[in-house]
């Protein structure tokens, strides 16, 4: 057994007691509806915390674990799933990245990405690789977070500091890429607790952020090339990092990151921020949804996990003024374990997994995976929200209720925004109400373009759609929908 395993399990009893959550959105019963939670029983034998997913040419399902292991998957797609299970390797650390090319693995787990291959035949790795191992480890909870390969053939590596406080190991607190020829490249600093890494929507690469210490909510961020993600403990490694420069100037405490991204240049602000309890506690893993239709109207849709609540939600992003922004969207609760990672299979369903070991969590079943289908119903939901110069366009999934979505009245919306601070997490702070002076309505009810009289930059913009209904009487699924306005976009 490891030592990191050793420590959470004598954390357990502690660290694993059930709080009172009670319901995030209340919606579950609704949701089941349109998305059916379908459990993916374990054989005998067989036990998994899912830490990673990727679908191999064959048709099986790779799970990278918390356990160190690589487990292959057969029959989890099957309507009613009774799996069939083979170990391919064993032996690492806690895999949280886990990616598929040229007939091998490349596992992220927590001292290198290791390229893993079966050279005989025979089903079970027999080659172990490193393909980088260019930062240090020291401490249980120093966790790496590993992406799927981009376009170019890069994979990308987001490092947790030590002890969630601090960066005593080589590059703790940065991200790194690494080339297709096996060079690391120092990416950006000041990340603090990564628990998911990958492309949104355009290909960009992002990394999914917990609330903490210079972080007042979770949040999704760009990975801009040389950028600071805010957390500036893990300054002391530009030194080791010459493609990077001279180290950020520090930012103020207490202060707002719309201040702070003004004064310092490398300042990459939230792209979407998720307010927390409202939208989760410790979002993890997340992917685009590319099922061509098959899990409902939500494609080229970014699907993040959070491992508290036991949650799915959804987020899109935009780029505007050279800047990273979008919106998040409730999806579905009422998961069994806290999820760690999701992926989407290649008939269009929806894998998730994680643990409810070492932190506490709602979903309290443990060595569980479950799916999420659709049933082919689309429920009512915002679909989407884009900003524009003088408000906000909102898309839904159904045709609304032209009258009602013509009216101001049918929409509450407020900002905030967040300290931005070396204390742990924020209040919201800062409150405004901007005032919806008109609604447009598109031909055919599917969007409606609001005009919004102060609009405040850096803000979280709040909407709410209480009674809101579509052409047929339906009200929405989630009537709460949060945009985070970094920039607002030229006339």
């Amino acid at each position: 057994m490891s030592r990191r395993l050793l420590i959470l399990l004598c954390l357990l009893p502690i660290a694993a007691v059930a709080e009172d959550f009670g319901d995030t959105w209340g919606t579950a019963e609704r949701e089941a509806a349109y998305y059916r939670l379908v459990d993916v029983p374990m054989p005998d034998g067989v036990y998994v915390e899912a830490g990673s997913f990727v679908s191999l040419p064959d048709g099986r399902l790779a799970v990278g674990t918390r356990r160190g292991e690589i487990l292959l998957f057969s029959g989890v797609e099957d309507e009613r799933p009774r799996p069939r299970v083979e170990r391919f390797a064993s032996g690492l650390d806690e895999i949280l990245g886990l990616a598929w090319r040229d007939g091998a693995f490349f596992a992220t787990h927590a001292t290198e990405v290791t390229r893993i291959a079966d050279t005989n035949g025979d089903g079970h790795a027999d080659r172990f690789d490193t393909v980088s191992d260019a930062w240090g480890f020291g401490h249980y909870h120093e966790f790496a977070s590993g992406s799927k390969f981009d376009d170019a053939g890069n994979l990308y590596v987001a490092l947790g500091l030590s002890e969630s406080y601090n960066s005593k190991a080589l590059f703790r607190g940065w991200a790194l890429k690494i080339t297709p020829d096996g060079k690391t490249i120092p990416l950006c600093s000041g990340i603090r607790s990564p628990l998911g890494v990958g492309a949104n929507e355009s290909g960009e690469m992002f990394y999914a952020e917990s609330q903490g210490p210079w972080n007042g909510s979770c949040s999704l961020k760009h990975l801009r090339p040389g950028g600071f993600m805010g957390h500036p403990i893990s300054f002391n490694w530009y030194p080791f990092a010459p493609n990077m420069g001279a180290a950020p100037v520090m930012p103020n405490s207490p202060s707002r990151m719309e201040v702070e991204r003004k004064r310092v240049k490398e300042l990459v602000p939230y792209a979407v921020v998720f307010p927390y309890k409202k939208m989760g506690r410790s979002i993890t893993g997340f992917e685009v949804c590319r099922a061509g239709g098959k899990f409902g109207p939500f494609d080229n849709q970014i699907f993040v996990g959070d491992y508290t609540l036991s949650i799915v939600m959804r987020a899109t992003t935009e780029k505007v003024n050279g800047v990273w922004q979008g919106a998040c969207y409730p999806f579905r609760e009422g998961l069994g374990t806290g999820l760690l990672s999701v992926h989407f299979m290649p008939d269009g369903k929806l894998i998730t997994g994680g643990t409810n070991r070492g932190w506490p969590v709602r979903g309290m079943k443990d060595n569980l995976l479950q799916r999420i289908d659709w049933t082919g119903r689309t429920p009512f939901e915002i679909l989407d929200i884009r900003a524009q110069p003088d408000g906000f366009t909102l898309r839904f999934t159904r045709p609304a209720d032209a009258a009602q979505a013509a009216r101001p009245e049918s929409y509450t919306l407020e900002s905030y925004t967040h300290i931005y601070q070396q204390g742990y997490g924020s209040p919201e702070v800062d409150h405004a109400r901007p005032t919806i002076t008109a609604a447009e309505v598109s031909p055919d009810a599917m969007s409606v373009h609001l005009r919004v009289r102060g609009l405040v930059q850096g803000h979280v913009h709040d909407f709410h759609l209480p009674d809101f209904k579509s052409r047929d009487g339906e009200t929405l699924l989630h009537d709460r929908a949060y945009y985070t306005l970094n920039e607002i976009p030229k006339p």
